[in-house]
C-alpha cells in the first residue's frame, strides 16, 4: 500500500486561496490515478477532484468546478490542489487518495490508499 502525506492546510478567509500538496512514498505512484476528497464534521467523505496518471484527464465535483485545480508532478510523486475563492462551505479535512486500478471514481469506497488528512478552515 502506498503511503500518502498531505500538507498545506490551514486557515483562509472567504474569497482567499490555499494550496494543498500530497506526497506519495513510492515512485510507482506516478502510474496511478490520484485524487482529493474532503469530510466535514458530521458528513460523509465527498469527492473533490481527481487526475489520471498522466495528468491528461481531470475530474471535479460540481461544487468546486471553476474554483479548484488539481495537478500532479510525477517526477516528485506528488499531487496538488489549488483552492481559489474558498467559502466557509469548503471547511473540512481534506484527504489525498490513490488507487492502483481506477481511472476515475467519485466514491470514496473505490479508492485504495489514503493519507491522514489535512484540516482546511475558511472563516472571516
Amino acid at each position: 500500500q502506498v503511503h500518502l502525506v498531505e500538507s498545506g492546510g490551514g486557515l483562509a478567509q472567504p474569497g482567499g486561496s490555499l494550496n494543498l500538496s500530497c506526497a506519495a512514498s513510492e515512485r510507482t505512484a506516478s502510474t496511478y490515478a490520484m485524487g482529493w476528497f474532503r469530510q466535514a464534521p458530521g458528513k460523509e467523505r465527498e469527492f473533490v477532484a481527481s487526475i489520471s496518471w498522466n495528468g491528461y484527464n481531470t475530474y471535479y465535483a460540481d461544487s468546486v468546478t471553476g474554483r479548484f485545480t488539481i495537478s500532479r508532478d510525477n517526477a516528485k510523486n506528488a499531487v496538488y490542489l489549488r483552492m481559489n475563492k474558498v467559502t466557509p462551505e469548503d471547511t473540512a479535512v481534506y484527504f489525498c487518495t490513490l488507487d492502483l486500478t481506477l481511472e476515475y471514481s467519485d466514491l470514496a469506497s473505490d479508492w485504495g490508499s489514503w493519507g491522514q488528512g489535512t484540516q482546511v478552515t475558511v472563516s472571516p
